[in-house]
């Protein structure tokens, strides 16, 4: 059987892989990038629609809070490598970035490739050495040192092994959970894994007759006691089947959990960018004085556009021409109050197929934030969306892959 020796083995090539093979080569490591594709960096590729949303230019204290409560892992590997960093790493390797709108961080083509390309080169000048179609189907351990990884065809040898395997979205790209699996039986907790990022599917069939317009800052409550107080704000488009956009992708991860849990999850939208039901009146009473508003579609379109409001006629009962001043009391109320808060019923997902990213992973008890390392198998790292750590959307969780395997590559 051949047998090769080497000072660290990564695990996958994602963001998080490639930049700890990248650091712990310029560290004088002789290192091997293990892939199980043909190609490296496949999800990588895809990240943003291929247009590849880097990071963004929050401060780090601001970062790690839109994490939740776990957010505070990150803090020294983003004291180590926050977005300033991760710009001039790329600048220094000839990848130009940009945030055209102050916040969001791309590479000035805005094309994933450029990514990719520049890293690929940066590991060439290294020595780096890589091996695609290569699965890795079992660390080896000797107590609680490693020895090395097998493959399904060969076996590699190194006191370092960082696992950088990501998590189960996108299976076409290869994800498969071999992380999860590895860490396992190497006695890692994996903690309970969501799909996250995405689409979601409800129970009321009007949303398919509002598919063609945006709706600006809608937020988002989750209508069940014990979780009164997730809630987010953004962007939000229905679809033929339920709802999608970034306040949707975003609010998924705290969705999916609670699908598992209770079978469906009843939400509350405010479409009314933040007007309460006493702001909806006064609003109303202001806008009908107007002589070209008179019917109740005519005032609903003046907070939102005409399919939608359409729909929440239907749903108050109220015929569209109807003219405003004559609705009756308490089907106006229930307009308004429709308004102030539509309900929704989630009631699924596509699954992994269609995540971004996956919520949960290898429990962070178990890891050391300062390093990365595992602390049950000595020489054992962990980087990136393995671990039990995700975000929103906007750069976050590609910030996080690459401040986490900096760190692993920089301190093994």
């Amino acid at each position: 059987m051949n047998e090769e020796n080497y000072d660290l083995i990564v695990v996958g090539s994602g963001a998080a892989g490639i930049i700890a093979a990248i650091i712990a080569a310029r560290e004088g490591k002789k290192v091997l990038l293990l892939e199980k594709l043909s190609k490296i960096a496949s999800k990588l590729k895809a990240t943003g629609g291929g247009r590849c949303n880097l990071t963004n230019t929050l401060s780090n204290e601001d970062f790690m809070a839109r994490f939740g409560r776990d957010g505070r892992f990150m803090q020294d590997a983003l004291n180590e490598f926050d977005y300033k960093k991760l710009i001039n790493f790329l600048e220094e390797i000839g990848i130009e970035t940009h945030a055209p709108d102050g916040f969001r961080v791309f590479p000035t083509s805005h094309s994933s490739a450029t990514i990719i390309s520049g890293l690929k080169e940066e590991m060439q000048r290294q020595g780096i050495t890589i091996k695609c179609n290569q699965k890795v189907t079992r660390l080896l351990a000797t107590g609680n040192h490693i020895d090395g990884v097998k493959t399904e065809a060969e076996t590699f040898l190194s006191p370092n092994i960082i696992i950088a395997t990501g998590g189960l979205g996108y299976p076409v790209l290869g994800a498969e959970g071999d992380g999860y699996n590895l860490a396992s039986e190497v006695g890692h907790k994996i903690t309970d894994l969501s799909p996250a990022m995405m689409p979601l599917k409800t129970k009321e069939t009007w949303v398919k007759n509002c598919r063609a317009d945006t709706i600006a800052k809608v937020e988002l409550r989750v209508d069940i006691k014990k979780h009164k107080k997730l809630r987010a704000i953004g962007d939000l488009i229905f679809t033929n089947s339920g709802i999608r956009g970034p306040v949707v992708l975003d609010f998924a991860r705290e969705v999916t959990p609670l699908l598992k849990k209770y079978g469906e999850v009843p939400l509350l939208l405010n479409l009314t960018k933040g007007k309460n039901e006493e702001q909806i009146r006064e609003h109303f009473k202001k806008e009908s004085t107007k002589e070209n508003i008179t019917t109740v579609l005519e005032l609903l379109k003046t907070l939102l556009p005409e399919a939608l409001s359409l729909e929440l006629c239907h749903l108050a009962k109220i015929e569209p021409d109807t003219k405003y001043k004559k609705v009756e009391g308490k089907k106006r109320d229930k307009l308004i109050s429709l308004l102030a808060w539509t309900p929704l019923t989630v009631t699924g997902h596509d699954g992994f197929k269609m995540a971004m990213i996956t919520r949960g992973g290898v429990s962070l008890k178990e890891i050391n934030p300062k390093t990365m390392q595992s602390k049950i198998i000595d020489g054992l790292y962990f980087c990136g969306e393995v671990m039990n750590l995700d975000g929103p959307c906007g750069g976050y969780n590609l910030q996080w892959s690459f401040a986490s395997g900096y760190l692993a590559g920089k301190l093994l």
